[in-house]
């Protein structure tokens, strides 16, 4: 099994540049964002690319058929505790928070028991539009502070991550409807 491919190493960069991002976030400057803001927005690039490049060069793998969606979730959970901790989203913005992260705990468990079973389910187009989004409006949360217009960016981030959360029910309804539907056929 080969590791060490271009779409594993970028999978694997996506989980080790999460502590840089917080860390510049942290700062809480101008730089500090935008630094951020880079690191995250390299990230999210990487989402689509590793994905891209296994394919196209047929380098998929299982390695990269769990950890890319394990990068995805800890990319997303981290940036959205630390908007809460940096009082980046108030009080009623934290039920797409307390939605997106219980989903996604949720559907890991889900995989597991499905695992059992010997189900694959593989990620769906809801679930890459899902991400996608989710990835969109965090990159408007991270920066939005030490933008020119804060309050607008700030609010395109917060639409999209209200409508991000409306997809990650739907797409998680839609998984759980699959995942009975195997789990009734193999029984």
């Amino acid at each position: 099994m080969a590791v060490y491919t271009i779409p594993n190493l970028l999978t694997f960069f996506r989980i080790l540049v999460i502590p840089a991002i917080v860390l510049s976030l942290y700062t809480r400057t101008f730089w500090g964002d935008w630094i951020s803001f880079g690191f995250y927005a390299f990230a999210g690039i990487t989402d689509f690319f590793d994905g891209y490049i296994a394919r196209t060069m047929r380098q998929t793998s299982m390695l990269g058929r769990f950890l890319d969606p394990i990068a995805d979730k800890l990319l997303v959970s981290t940036i959205l505790i630390v908007c809460v901790a940096l009082e980046r989203l108030d009080h009623w913005n934290l039920v797409p928070v307390i939605l997106i992260v219980c989903r996604e705990i949720f559907i890991s468990g889900l995989r597991e028991f499905l695992a059992d079973y010997n189900i694959h389910m593989p990620v769906n187009q809801l679930g890459k539009w899902k991400t996608t989004l989710q990835l969109i409006a965090l990159g408007f949360l991270v920066v939005f502070p030490s933008t020119p217009d804060a309050w607008m960016i700030g609010n395109i981030g917060i639409t999209l991550l209200w409508i991000s959360t409306v997809l990650t029910i739907w797409s998680g309804v839609e998984y759980m409807r699959r995942a009975l539907h195997e789990t009734h056929k193999a029984l």
